[in-house]
């Protein structure tokens, strides 16, 4: 592939605006940890209330009958801490769209700064028989509108 010919970089997941997708979480007492901050476990619950509220519209029904979508792999890179109270803002952006799965990428922001970025690859897979199961036209062409770059 040519310098011409390359892809435009992603924006970095670190800024708000490269996020098409927005949620909220809040931070609770509980998820503190021993020296006061929000837990790192806790990441991992913040990204899944982004990629929920990103993939279970009902209305949308992306899903293929007997499937469910599942997390194959998570990658958390952590940039700051959190402490309680207050929220965060989690914005999600596709960045891989494959035959049964694809990859999204995640931003956890306290206000203006990003505290947490991740990548998950997501499967659809059905239910009965527990394999891969290729993603519908129609989710795949929801995916490939929510594109980033």
């Amino acid at each position: 592939m040519s310098a011409a010919e390359e892809k435009p970089a992603l924006p970095p997941a670190s800024e708000r605006a490269s996020y098409p997708v927005w949620t909220f979480d809040k931070l609770r007492y509980g998820d503190t940890d021993r020296q006061g901050h929000i837990n790192n476990a806790v990441f991992a619950t913040f990204f899944e209330t982004g990629r929920v509220s990103f993939l279970y519209d009902e209305r949308l029904a992306l899903k293929s009958e007997g499937c469910e979508f599942v997390v194959a792999h998570l990658a958390i890179n952590f940039l700051a801490e959190l402490h309680y109270p207050g929220r965060v803002d989690i914005g999600t952006r596709v960045l891989r769209i494959g035959r049964s799965s694809f990859t999204v990428g995640q931003g956890v922001f306290k206000e203006e700064r990003c505290v947490a970025t991740a990548e998950s690859v997501v499967v659809q897979m059905n239910e009965a028989t527990r394999r891969a199961h290729p993603l519908s036209p129609a989710m795949a062409l929801w995916l490939g509108e929510r594109l980033a770059g």
